[in-house]
């Protein structure tokens, strides 16, 4: 029997595991049987035949185990006979798709295949009940629905439906997307046997729509091909996708987009007639008004541009020319003349994208005229009133000269060129227009045919340089280097090299990187001879020293670290020259022949000695990091330099040139100038008390990177121990110091304050150990008991150290108290250092807090003294307090205690002196805690109880602050007002972090405050006596001193005032306003609100509120002159001005 019979036989429900096991035998590609082979060698009637015995074998699987119960009977794990097995029937069926499969590929013309077409019908309707987990059947059966639709053959629509839509369904959820859009493509005919408006194809169009929302399908080029067709499926349809692409659009990245407008110009070029028709109107123009009359500011405005830039780069073609002719015609010659800036400046922007906009069929007579009427446009556009459309039009003046400039008239191009050169350049009334003058002309500057005109013209700008823009600077500059890339012209002839250096010594870092990238090639020309090098930045210092340090400050950005170091030993040569030439030493074995111009190019010129130094200094810093990274040249740069700093030292007396040698020392050991080293110390102790920084600043760097800075600290902390008083003998103390010298105790403060403000100095410092610090940090602790002195005595000896200095001392005391704690990596013994400190000012500086009273002269003098003291050594000391809250040092204990220090100066008799300094506290305290309330979990009941506490007691300060305030401008008017304004800042800073907590009790601050506007003004009008006092205040200087005080701190800020009339509102709310004075003070604090139109909506709530509870206080009184009626009527006027308004 032949291979045909047997598996003709096979096919039957008696002989099913034959069957099965030639479909094994096919599966396995070791095996030589294939199913399609034998399919095709069979006769029709064979054929015929396998179909029938095939359709009634999966009749009778289906019938004895329908697909419903595969998964069902599968799950059960029940024992089952093989025919009712699901896996069983499951490789019966699949069997059975591979044969029809195999039977549609060897299919001819003319064939019957009703069998086949009963066998498809069975699958299609197995597919159609097949659970998601059997993936592998289904993609068979996909595959035969597949190939039915491709083959053409009776009912394809069916199977072609049935195929398309799962096809696109994989494509979102399958790993190898790209192959299934690939299917998707080859199967998009099937889309033109669908009826668009049909409900039961709803399902597959919302599928098409997804299909946009997919990178992959926008990335991939089938994907593309089937986007692209999808316009052409259907008229209305096209609509559809339209709506659903604007919505998208914000969500798109700019590479999307740009896949997104390439499908549009394919569509919109594949299409004719109706397609044609919907596609420019719905979809082409409705971007160009959304790229006019969109705001600015809007996500999509600039998807939409970039959409219309796609169309516009098309131009050229007499197809796009046309559109775009036809389309801009009805909006974009109106919007170019509209009121609105905004619209105008974006339809600017498309206009001399698109310009020439044109239509090629017309005569050329006519394109012409309207060309030029387009470039007269242009022109006006360039005096538009409002810069912003100035600004767009320059830019694409710009573009049109760049891109047009063959096609332009030379009187139309010298016009616009002088019009941006001559006027724009020099817009007085907006930076902006004028920074774009200068970064458009660079545009122009891409045209070669634009480099001889722009030569002549851009000499006139030279003083844009000095623009007092920044930004217009910048762009200046930009051109500069762009003119210097294109070789336009000699960017020196445009701006000479004496403005450039000029700038470059004083301008801003943006600004200086670029006049560097300009210079740097004429300056250090690293294709040249080190002795060129040398000469050029000789004649840099000459020019302008300051221009040369910003200069080789930023060099190594330009070059590499190898050539900045050649440039550090080339100059360290031409400094070697020089010695050995002005003193004749022979120590120096390097050769200098080479240098012998640079040499007599020196001569005595100290200045540009010490900028050579200073040269090598910024050099060295420059490649710190390049050095630590190669140590062999580390080594070779210390050996070099090291050789000759002690010659160096000997050789140079003037300041200006030791200056930059101490720099340099700090980079080398010690032994590399033993002499200097050995005596730096020794110029620490003799420097004078009254020196400025630059005199022991390098020396303190020195040392420290010499890694001396214990013997610096031991230095400062005998200093200030000798310097106190002391009580009798001190017994035999051990001096380190081997020479005798009076201690400078202010100058160990200015030692102590340098090293600490000095980051990298600060961490050396920290990282000697706790024993140093700590025995400093006693002796600093112990400078109290001299500020307790200068409190308590009515005269102290002239030997005795001054309150400056024992301030300062008291001051440092606590820094350092707060580093040490920062530094503690547990434990909190230096925050409870400063808790004692808070302690002592509490217990013995604040009693000094009274006010002088007239029985006692005596004791007058005295309090008169120590008053003030004691208010700069409370103010001190929270200063110290706010920084360690600043840096999150602060714990709730610590929190607490310098808020009870806050209370009880507050409580003194001149503890008004202080608010300034407790606000800063209170603000500080307040913004802790808010950022702990930020951090911390819903279910921290401990910590929501510490931070009200906590908030309540800053609440209570606050509250004796504003009557403190009060009680001051009531007794001493003038001081009262001085005091006000040194509030200001903390008062503003405090009430920005209260009116972020929107509960009690830091919510409870605006209600004191609008208690105190209210009470104060109320009493003013309670006052009145004469109807020519009723008068509505216009600003807040017409208000009482305090309510002007605080509405003038929350008028600046918007978020204050909201806060405030929130609580305005809330006042109504709670009854708490109930007569016709407090009314009328809230609308005369209303009135001075609405004058700074800030938050109208929620000013008009709080009118109404006045406005509901004003009639219920009517006065009925008949005389016209009645106080009480003026009031009244005022009132009622100013609530319905607000409203109104």
């Amino acid at each position: 029997m032949s291979k045909r019979e047997t598996f003709l036989e096979a096919a039957s429900k008696e002989n099913v595991e034959e069957f099965l096991r030639f479909v094994e035998l096919h599966k396995d590609k070791a095996e030589p049987f294939d199913v399609e082979e034998v399919v095709e060698e069979m006769p029709v009637s064979q054929r015929s035949t396998l179909w029938r015995k095939l359709g009634s074998l999966l009749q009778d699987v289906l019938r004895e185990l329908p697909p419903e119960r595969w998964v069902e009977d599968r799950e059960d794990g029940m024992e089952v006979e093989s025919s009712a097995d699901p896996t069983h029937a499951m490789a019966v069926v699949d069997g059975v798709t591979l044969v029809a499969c195999a039977s549609i590929k060897v299919l001819q013309d003319g064939d019957t295949y009703s069998g086949l077409l009963e066998i498809a019908h069975r699958l299609h309707m197995v597919l159609a009940s097949l659970p998601f987990s059997e993936a592998p059947l289904q993609r068979h059966i996909h595959m035969l629905c597949e190939a039915w639709w491709k083959k053409g053959l009776k009912e394809k629509e069916k199977f072609g439906r049935t195929a398309f839509l799962i096809s696109l369904q994989k494509s979102f959820t399958l790993k190898k997307l790209a192959l299934e859009i690939q299917r998707v493509w080859s199967l998009h005919r099937v889309l033109l046997s669908f009826d668009y408006t049909s409900e039961e194809n709803q399902q597959i169009i919302d599928l098409l729509l997804q299909c946009f929302h997919r990178p992959t399908y926008l990335r991939n080029d089938d994907g593309k091909r089937f986007l692209v067709f999808l316009f052409s499926w259907n008229v209305n349809f096209i609509c559809v996708i339209h709506s659903t692409i604007k919505n998208q659009l914000p969500f798109y990245s700019k590479t999307m987009t740009t896949h997104i407008m390439e499908i549009y110009f394919r569509a919109w070029k594949k299409a004719n007639g109706d397609f044609l028709e919907k596609i420019e109107s719905s979809c082409i123009q409705d971007f160009m008004r959304n790229a006019i009359f969109l705001h600015r500011a809007s996500p999509v405005h600039a998807k939409v541009r970039q959409i219309m830039s796609y169309f516009h780069s098309r131009q050229g073609c007499n197809k796009v020319d046309k559109m775009l002719c036809n389309l801009y015609k009805p909006i974009l010659w109106k919007a170019l003349s509209v009121p609105n800036f905004e619209v105008r400046a974006n339809a600017t922007l498309l206009f001399t994208e698109a310009f020439p906009v044109h239509d090629p069929e017309q005569k050329t007579q006519n394109i012409d005229e309207a060309i030029q009427k387009q470039l007269d446009t242009a022109m006006g556009l360039l005096d538009d009133p409002h810069p912003t459309v100035r600004s767009n039009a320059t830019l694409g003046v710009c573009k049109m000269l760049a891109r047009c400039w063959e096609l332009l008239p030379a009187t139309i191009i010298k016009d616009f060129l002088k019009k941006l050169v001559m006027e724009l350049a020099a817009d007085r009334s907006s930076a902006d227009v004028r920074c774009s003058v200068f970064k458009c002309l660079t545009i122009v500057l891409d045209n070669n045919l634009s480099h001889p005109v722009l030569e002549k013209l851009l000499p006139t700008l030279k003083y844009s340089l000095h623009d007092k823009s920044e930004k217009v600077r910048v762009a200046f500059l930009d051109m500069l280097i762009k003119i210097k890339a294109v070789r336009a012209a000699k960017f020196w002839d445009v701006c000479n090299m004496d403005h450039l250096l000029a700038r470059l010594a004083i301008d801003s870092h943006p600004v200086s990187k670029r006049i560097v990238n300009l210079l740097f090639k004429s300056f250090f020309p690293v294709n040249e001879s080190e002795r060129e090098w040398c000469c050029r930045c000789i004649t840099l210092l000459q020019m302008n020293p300051m221009a040369a340090r910003k200069f080789y400050q930023l060099a190594h950005k330009h070059t590499a670290a190898t050539n900045i170091i050649k440039m550090m030993l080339a100059i360290r040569r031409v400094v070697n020259s020089f010695i050995q030439a002005d003193r004749d030493q022979s120590g120096f074995n390097d050769s200098n022949k080479e240098n012998s111009e640079a040499q007599h190019s020196l001569g005595k010129d100290t200045a540009v000695l010490s900028g050579l130094l200073e040269v090598v200094v910024i050099l060295w810093r420059s490649v710190t990091k390049a050095l630590k990274q190669n140590e062999e040249a580390s080594k070779y740069t210390l050996a070099k330099f090291g050789s000759v700093m002690n010659k160096y030292f000997q050789a140079f007396e003037d300041e200006r040139c030791t200056a930059p040698l101490i720099q340099l020392a700090s980079f080398m050991p010690p032994a590399a100038a033993p002499t200097f080293s050995c005596g730096v110390l020794s110029r620490l102790r003799r420097m004078d008390p009254c020196v400025g920084p630059k005199q022991y600043s390098q020396l303190l760097d020195c040392v420290c990177s010499w890694g001396q800075a214990a013997d610096v600290l031991e230095l400062i902390t005998d200093w200030l121990n000798e310097a106190l008083p002391k009580q009798g003998d001190n017994g035999k103390r051990k001096v380190r110091i081997q020479e005798t010298t009076e201690a400078q105790p202010d100058l160990a403060l200015v030692y102590l304050e340098y090293l600490f403000i000095r980051p990298s100095l600060r961490n050396q410092v920290l990282a000697l150990g706790p024993q140093p610090l700590k025995q400093l940090h006693e002796v600093l602790g112990t400078w109290r008991s001299v500020l307790y002195t200068h409190l308590s005595a009515a005269a102290v000896d002239a030997n005795y150290p001054s309150v400056e200095t024992a301030l300062k001392a008291f001051v440092h005391h606590g820094q350092l108290g707060a580093h040490l704690q920062h530094s503690s990596s547990e434990g909190r013994d230096h925050l409870l250092s400063l808790e004692l400190v808070a302690a002592w000012v509490a217990e013995r500086v604040l009693p000094f807090l009274v006010k002088s009273s007239t029985s006692d002269d005596d004791g007058d003098d005295e309090k008169e003294k120590s008053q003030p003291l004691a208010a700069r050594i409370t103010e001190s000391f929270l200063v110290v307090c706010r920084d360690v809250l600043l840096v999150g040092l602060a714990d709730q204990a610590f929190t607490g205690q310098i808020l009870h220090l806050c209370s009880l100066a507050l409580h003194s008799e001149a503890g008004y002196l202080c608010i300034p300094a407790v606000l800063q506290i209170l603000k500080d305290v307040a913004d802790s805690y808010l950022n702990k309330h930020n951090k911390s979990a819903p279910a921290q009941e401990h910590v929501e109880d510490a931070t009200t506490v906590a908030l309540a007691v800053v609440a209570n300060i606050f509250q004796k602050i504003i009557e403190l305030l009060a009680r001051r401008l009531r007794k001493d008017p003038e001081e009262g007002k001085r005091l006000c304004q040194s509030a200001v800042p903390g008062l503003a800073d405090f009430l920005n972090v209260a009116q972020t907590w929107d509960r009690a009790p830091l919510n409870g601050v605006f209600s004191t405050l609008f208690a105190v506007v209210v009470v104060e003004k109320r009493h003013l009008l309670q006052k009145i006596t004469h109807p020519e006092e009723v008068v509505t205040p216009e600003s807040v200087e017409d208000l009482p001193p305090l309510s002007s005080l605080l509405l003038s701190v929350i008028l600046k800020s918007s978020s204050l005032t909201r806060a405030f009339l929130t609580e305005v509102c809330s006042s109504f709310d709670s009854d708490a306003i109930n007569n016709l004075h407090e009314l009328a003070a809230v609308l005369h604090v209303l009135a001075v609100i609405r004058r700074t139109g800030q938050s109208k909506a929620s000013l008009k709530s709080a009118a109404t509120s006045v406005q509901q509870q004003i009639h219920k206080h009517g006065v009925t009184s008949e005389d016209a002159r009645d106080v009480q009626r003026l009031i009244y009527e005022s009132s009622v006027k100013t609530v319905e001005e607000i409203l109104d308004s």
